[in-house]
């Protein structure tokens, strides 16, 4: 595959809502450009984009996916994104490297959730936009309607570049708003010039003044002309479009059907002449080294520059191994170049490139700023990593990724299962950054977060699918804790006479409850010899091993303080184990004076949500124990922040989704521990003996 110059290069991220039609979309027009030998379908499993066994089987796009075309002498690189909600966090780094954005919306549905969040991302990295509205030949499509929802939701900027002709199973042609023209297609997708329909005459005209209005509105000069005459010449529109949608001032709009390729190729001709190219993208930042302090570094999209690239994307490939797509930012690199990974400090050769199309890979020599490629087993590099010129370093800030929403203890079903989950683990971690695996240290369980509960599942059946992986999910165990809430002075003695040699220890020590977050203390206050200075660090392990057993329910104990204050030995039965086991006597005397009570962990949670929604919101989090405590609102959505248990949270995610329609995202992170109330600490109790926690008292 040759190689193109930057101005010749778009990059488009399709963005929307789940089952939108952004998938059949890139494959039609991958078909319509001759890129592809079969033109693929979702409902077949054939589309170059959803290529991985599960995306086939539930027909949603699970991961970025990247494809490309050639359309009058450029190349077109297309990202499709997930639009579902557990997936929807990946189009935040096809964002980051898209120069554009063509928004998917169902012409029968109109702007959903999705499209919202996604509309949102756009904004966070100021992506110009084009809308497509797809699906105008199914029954109950319209055109008008999922304009109007688009209208409402964004900005009155949104202008129809094409219109329909017919309706539904009717719909055969599109009406070219900027150069007032009309077209049919063929079944191939070929375009025929027709007479614009008298039918509807008046809302051609209506929009093409509205994208008058809005292109004058974009520049002074223009507004003046427009004021005076009432108009604008063409050839003070045309040039100007490209300027409006870069400048996020505008965003056309296409009418499309994806599965009869009527109106496909104007939106391809629009892509090329009004989305952004690389290069009047404005430079990016970063800095020469991760060193605090390091100077800032800007580069541009210019071949001429020295070399650098961000890497957005990591496949775990079954077959080529570690698949690392990156976005030129500057220069031009070549095959078998060597680059700096600038994030890790370490060499890399790249061996080939490659332009991606689904899950192929195609060759090139040399690619140019603003391209994306792939390179094929890079020993150090992950997603988030920056690749620059040695002798001109820069490092570029890495996409940041939701917190985790929903968390799960995962259970290898057999030894085979324990001994190669781990690496198979670490390669889906490298493919999806947006998971995270880690071990708790108190209750031993394997924990993966991710963004919803279908985002888990996916993970389970790559383990079985890919890497024959079996494991079992549960709902993870809530880290509680113990304390004691009263002060006592208890002894703890231990005799043991077997014939020969016995065991002695006895020591007095005083328990004291210490501030939450106090852990635990230890203070020897013996003076003289009544237990020898060798021993005392013996009666402290034995109390810290009883401890971590807890007195209630089998968690560990924590904030107290333990004085020693008395005790006595025998020259020849005391050792460091007899006061070890006196140290642990002391513990379980002290049990039934001190009052222990169970400690939950709190979380602060801050939900963002629309306002309307904030009262449910709060209802429901006060049902699970929460204590809002303070409300503000961000752009049109209302963040409530709020302290609730961890306990109740655990199915948070499922519940803010039904209650916001799936608009609602939170965040969650521990902030400290609390008493839990009486009735509850009970069951927790009961629990804890159920699953035979508690355990009998050691015999000494």
């Amino acid at each position: 595959m040759k190689a193109y110059p930057t101005n010749q290069i778009r990059n488009l991220a399709c963005i929307g809502h789940g089952h939108a039609g952004k998938t059949q979309l890139v494959s039609s027009l991958l078909h319509l450009a001759g890129a592809t030998p079969r033109w693929g379908k979702v409902d077949e499993g054939t589309t170059v984009t959803d290529h991985d066994e599960d995306a086939i089987a539930r027909k949603i796009t699970l991961n970025n996916q990247l494809a490309h075309c050639e359309w009058r002498e450029h190349k077109v690189n297309l990202i499709d994104t997930p639009g579902f909600s557990a997936f929807v966090p990946h189009a935040r780094p096809a964002l980051r490297v898209a120069d554009c954005a063509l928004v998917v919306v169902d012409a029968v549905s109109g702007v959903e959730v999705g499209t919202e969040k996604t509309w949102g991302y756009a904004n966070e990295f100021i992506t110009p936009r084009m809308m497509v509205i797809t699906k105008l030949d199914k029954e109950r499509a319209d055109f008008g309607h999922a304009l109007d929802t688009a209208r409402q939701t964004f900005s009155r900027a949104i202008v129809p570049f094409t219109l329909p002709i017919g309706q539904e199973a009717n719909f055969r042609g599109v009406v070219d708003v900027v150069h007032m023209k009309a077209y049919e297609f063929d079944a191939s997708g070929k375009a025929k010039e027709v007479p614009i329909p008298e039918t509807g005459r008046d809302v051609y005209e209506r929009e093409r003044e509205r994208l008058v209005e809005v292109i004058a509105e974009s520049d002074d000069s223009l507004m003046e002309k427009w004021m005076e005459t009432g108009t604008l010449e063409e050839a003070d529109i045309i040039p100007n479009i490209s300027k409006a949608i870069a400048g996020s001032r505008l965003c056309p709009v296409f009418a499309v059907s994806s599965l009869t390729l009527v109106g496909l190729q104007p939106l391809l001709d629009g892509v090329l002449d009004y989305a952004p190219a690389p290069d009047t993208h404005e430079n990016e930042r970063g800095k020469a080294s991760l060193d605090e302090g390091a100077a800032e570094v800007t580069r541009g999209y210019h071949p001429e520059e020295p070399f650098s690239a961000y890497v957005f994307r990591t496949i775990a490939d079954p077959f080529a191994g570690r698949i690392n797509v990156m976005k030129i930012i500057s220069g031009r690199v070549k095959s078998d170049a060597t680059a700096q990974n600038t994030t890790r400090g370490a060499s890399e050769r790249l061996g080939a490139l490659h332009s991606m199309q689904g899950k192929q890979l195609d060759k090139v020599d040399e690619a140019s700023a603003g391209d994306i490629i792939a390179c094929v087993k890079l020993k150090e590099t992950q997603t988030g990593d920056t690749l620059a010129d040695k002798g001109d370093p820069v490092v570029y800030d890495p996409i940041e990724y939701p917190e985790a929403a929903i968390s799960f203890a995962i259970e290898p079903k057999s030894r085979q299962d324990e001994e190669k989950i781990s690496v198979a683990l670490h390669k889906i971690l490298e493919e999806d950054p947006s998971l995270h695996f880690t071990r708790d240290a108190q209750t031993k369980e394997f924990i993966l977060s991710g963004s919803g509960q279908l985002h888990i599942e996916t993970v389970v059946e790559k383990l079985r699918n890919r890497y024959h992986v079996e494991v079992a999910l549960h709902p993870p165990k809530v880290p509680y804790k113990e304390t004691i809430t009263a002060r006592a002075e208890v002894q703890g003695r231990h005799k043991k006479q077997t014939g020969g040699r016995g065991q002695f220890g006895d020591c007095k020590v005083v328990f004291e409850p210490l501030p939450r977050g106090g852990g635990f203390v230890f203070e020897d206050k013996i003076f003289g010899g009544s237990v020898p200075q060798q021993f005392r660090p013996a009666i402290e392990k034995g109390i810290v091993e009883a401890a971590s057993s807890g007195a209630l329910a089998g968690y560990p104990l924590v904030d107290f303080k333990v004085t020693l204050i008395d005790g006595s030995y025998h020259t020849v039965d005391s050792d460091e184990h007899s006061f070890r086991a006196a140290g642990r006597k002391a513990f379980r005397n002290a049990v039934e004076k001190v009052k222990p009570t169970i400690l939950e962990p709190i979380m602060h949670v801050e939900v963002v949500a629309p306002a309307e929604c904030s009262g449910d919101i709060m209802g429901d989090l006060n049902s699970r124990r929460g204590r809002v405590q303070g409300m503000e609102m961000r752009g049109k959505n209302q963040v409530v922040k709020a302290q609730a248990p961890m306990s109740e949270m655990l199915d948070y995610q499922s519940k803010l989704n039904s209650i916001t329609a799936a608009r609602g995202s939170f965040h969650m992170e521990f902030s400290h521990y609390d008493p839990v109330p009486n009735q509850i600490a009970h069951k927790i109790v009961e629990q804890a003996r159920a699953e035979g926690r508690i355990r009998a008292e050691e015999e000494e």
